[in-house]
């Protein structure tokens, strides 16, 4: 029996409905809780689904899932009123896919991908097709990608820095002028960006333990905004609502 734990939250565009995924049930499932309380399994499947992330229109979510094969893939799920919800593949489980992110504009969907034997940042067409591999690091691992508000950049964590250790980057949408961010000899994982594109929180042990920090863009400010024993991780910003 698993213990029960909620983790990878995702807010909807409007900043009404939170996604999440938990293990409950010897198995992992997303629920969705919008403003009037309350969690609902939209999953109901015996595999681990896991990651969400929404579409801006708030109308699908995008996950990974060892649904086929035992193995991850990453899935759209068109949310239905009448829990009849539409599952797509968009990739296939030999590539060992995860972490889909959504493009701000809808059109595409950014993930981690280790068919070419390394984690890579690879970026798709939000029906599966298109699929480019956009970091090119047969040596390094890249991780977690995190669209900018305006589609045109992509922070990520790599262990490409001095040492192995792991610190934030962010490269364009094209995967072209890869800047490092964070040179902390601890690990600076879990980068997303602020909804009005002038910070990135993301998650640090370089304190002892993992706690949350924020940073401008360009990697300085950086401060911590959490301080106590347990492990704070996966930051997730609200977005801004008129």
């Amino acid at each position: 029996m698993y213990p029960v734990f909620a983790a990878e939250p995702a807010w909807s565009a409007d900043g009404k409905t939170l996604a999440f995924d938990t293990f409950r049930h010897d198995n992992g499932e997303i629920f969705v809780i919008d403003e009037r309380g309350g969690a609902q399994n939209v999953s109901h499947n015996t595999a681990a689904d896991m990651e969400p992330s929404w579409s801006p229109d708030g109308a699908m979510l995008a996950f990974a899932s060892n649904r086929d094969q035992g193995r991850f893939a990453i899935y759209t799920m068109t949310l239905s009123s009448k829990q009849q919800h539409s599952v797509m593949q968009l990739t296939s489980v030999d590539q060992g896919s995860s972490q889909p992110r959504w493009s701000p504009d809808g059109t595409k969907i950014a993930y981690e991908s280790v068919v070419l034997g390394s984690h890579e940042i690879f970026v798709m067409n939000r029906d599966g097709t298109g699929q480019m591999n956009l970091t090119h690091s047969a040596s390094s691992d890249e991780m977690w990608p995190s669209w900018s508000p305006d589609g045109s950049k992509i922070a990520f964590q790599s262990d490409a820095g001095e040492g192995g250790n792991i610190d934030v980057f962010v490269m364009n949408a094209d995967g072209s002028g890869t800047t490092r961010l964070t040179t902390n000899a601890d690990s600076d994982v879990a980068p997303v960006w602020s909804p009005d594109g002038t910070r990135i929180a993301f998650q640090s042990n370089r304190d002892g333990n993992d706690e949350i920090y924020v940073m401008n863009t360009d990697g300085t400010g950086q401060t911590r905004l959490t301080n106590d024993a347990a492990v704070d991780s996966g930051p997730e910003w609200q977005p801004v609502v008129p």
